[in-house]
């Protein structure tokens, strides 16, 4: 499959700047999300692929192939959207196989794609039924067949699970991510669910304000976010400042809203002694110990929040709020209590100092 190049892609719709100067590289058969609040820039990022969306400036590149002005019948993409598009008026069949017809192939051939197509989105014997005869669920996977079924070179996804039940998106999101990978498509994927793009993405694309402010595993992005907006974005984290005292190979010392902390040095950062900076703590790398342990923090507790398998704990360091994750809660702690917790230097995320975030 194709690969897909991105080169300083700028998209406006009047005097709105949509998309400012993107570049983005996915490899192919890579399953690549692109993460972040609406009204970010992802949708249009995804419309200029698919060349729905004329660019002001920029280039896209399929492989070696140039597409930037081509119109969107001659790349060749097959693209899912949030509503589905389906035709009520059709049946299960004749939708996924409008695209071929427009394609022109002849008929066999286009009741072999049908076919085809059905069966990998486990969808046998659904042909001959209306569209209103289905679930939600399985009118995604018509949706999908009906992608699928033109043999597209790349797959865009525009938030194609937001109009399902909460269940029937985990269990919908799998099920796209072993599409793709079976096909070996190289697909552009939407969201702004977070947890969605962690479970599905190779790679992940954050995006604000028609920026893309840091690409990378899931894991990095969440593990190693680069900056306040990516921290805060991704995940429930503990945002607060502080200042960096001292620096050596190892460690970094820190003064922080929460007291003092150590921050291994291994980081995307590096921050200089005497300089502020934001602390990204997730909240469920704190930890009940004991006092004098390294990065330990006297707290009081506030509120709790029990949600089945863990426990939110509402805590306090003078003004600054901390949340903390317990798994598998077993009694609910009196509130204003002490509370000590710790944090591994590991888990003590350095990102730079902005001061109009901090306002």
């Amino acid at each position: 499959m194709v690969g897909i190049s991105i080169r300083d892609l700028v998209v406006r719709f009047g005097a709105a700047t949509a998309v400012d100067r993107a570049s983005l590289s996915i490899e192919p058969k890579e399953m690549f999300l692109l993460l972040g609040p609406s009204g970010c820039g992802k949708t249009s990022i995804l419309r200029a692929v698919a060349g729905f969306a004329e660019p002001a400036a920029g280039s896209i590149r399929f492989g070696d192939e140039d597409v930037t002005r081509l119109p969107p019948h001659a790349r060749n993409v097959g693209m899912v959207f949030q509503s589905f598009a389906l035709w009520p008026h059709m049946t299960v069949a004749e939708n996924v196989a409008f695209g071929l017809r427009e394609q022109r192939l002849p008929r066999r051939e286009i009741g072999a794609r049908v076919d085809e197509a059905l069966a990998s989105t486990r969808m046998q014997g659904f042909g001959p039924r209306r569209i209103d005869e289905l679930s939600g669920g399985e009118q995604q996977r018509v949706a999908l067949a009906r992608a699928l079924a033109v043999r597209p070179r790349c797959l865009l996804l525009d938030e194609p699970l937001a109009s399902l039940d909460a269940p029937l998106r985990r269990s919908m999101r799998e099920e796209i991510r072993r599409l793709c990978k079976s096909f070996g498509l190289t697909t552009i994927y939407v969201t702004h669910d977070q947890k969605e793009a962690l479970a599905v993405a190779d790679r992940v694309a954050v995006m604000q304000k028609g920026r893309v402010l840091q690409v990378g595993s899931p894991a990095e992005v969440y593990r190693r976010p680069r900056s306040r907006a990516v921290a805060g974005f991704v995940g429930e984290t503990n945002l607060f400042e502080a200042t960096v005292t001292s620096t050596d190979a190892t460690a970094v010392a820190l003064a922080s809203a929460v007291g003092p902390l150590v921050a291994t040095a291994d980081q995307t950062f590096a921050a200089r002694p005497g300089e502020r900076v934001w602390i990204s703590v997730r909240p469920e790398c704190l930890h009940p110990a004991a006092p004098g342990a390294v990065n330990a923090l006297r707290l009081r507790r506030g509120d709790t929040i029990y949600l089945g398998e863990i426990a939110e704990h509402h805590l306090r360091a003078g003004e600054q709020p901390l949340s903390m994750y317990e798994l598998n809660p077993r009694a609910r702690p009196a509130p204003d209590a002490e509370a000590v917790v710790r944090v591994d230097p590991a888990d003590v995320v350095l990102l730079p100092f902005d001061e109009a975030a901090g306002a």
